[in-house]
């Protein structure tokens, strides 16, 4: 397991990482603070790497798809070094960072809560139905599967919840959850007006057992609240 330090959480958290020897740690574009200056740094499509034109142009087109649907960038970073060292990593927004192991399992998060892995992990954008689209946070979830490591971001703390049965989360506050869960993004309730007038956004309902990683603030909200403040 990759060593490493989260430090001061919840609020302004950092992600400090000791890489061993010839270890890669792949991370959003952006996202470094600082590293060792032994450790190199190379700049890489952010996709599945495949051989071949056809295996590259596709590669292509999911890294177009994951920065202009699911709100991750075109190219991400890939540090190393044969002798190991050190890299500190923070997200652009204040909040947490949260470690997850993965074990060949498969989990789906939100739009920009990516911030670095390592192992061998895929990602690949997975539509959240015609309804998504109307959401504010986007018409993408990043699905990530395989064997290895994850730190992924939030807006304020994550919570962890354990769904056994049904859950229902405003959009804007999902950080990312279990691909075992079903889901369907729906109107908050209300009707039209609770949809209107009632200042909440589209909601999404899990259904089954699984984990859900929840964020207690909320993007959007913090755009709608700066938005009258700003000039012009």
């Amino acid at each position: 397991m990759t060593q490493h330090i989260i430090k001061h959480q919840p609020v302004f958290a950092m992600l400090e990482v000791q890489l061993a020897p010839n270890e890669v740690l792949v991370a959003e574009a952006g996202a470094m603070v600082a590293r060792a200056a032994h450790i190199g740094m190379a700049v890489k499509l952010n996709a599945p790497a495949n051989a071949g034109f056809f295996g590259k142009l596709k590669a292509m087109l999911i890294a177009l798809i994951r920065k202009v649907f699911a709100g991750e960038t075109f190219f991400v970073n890939h540090f190393s070094s044969p002798h190991g060292g050190w890299v500190w990593l923070a997200p652009a927004l204040s909040g947490a960072i949260k470690h997850i192991v993965m074990q060949g399992n498969t989990m789906l998060f939100s739009a920009g809560s990516y911030l670095a892995s390592s192992g061998d992990i895929s990602m690949r954008p997975r539509f959240g139905g015609c309804r998504s689209i109307l959401a504010k946070e986007g018409a993408f979830f990043l699905e990530t599967s395989g064997v290895g490591e994850l730190w992924v971001t939030s807006y304020g703390a994550i919570e962890e919840i354990h769904c056994n049965g049904s859950y229902i989360v405003d959009t804007g506050h999902i950080v990312g959850f279990d691909a075992s869960l079903n889901f369907t993004i729906k109107a908050p309730g209300g009707g039209l007006m609770g949809l209107m007038a009632s200042g909440e956004g589209l909601v999404c309902e899990f259904q089954g057992q699984g984990r859900i990683l929840i964020q207690t603030r909320n993007v959007s909200a913090l755009v709608q609240w700066l938005t009258p403040l700003l000039p012009g």
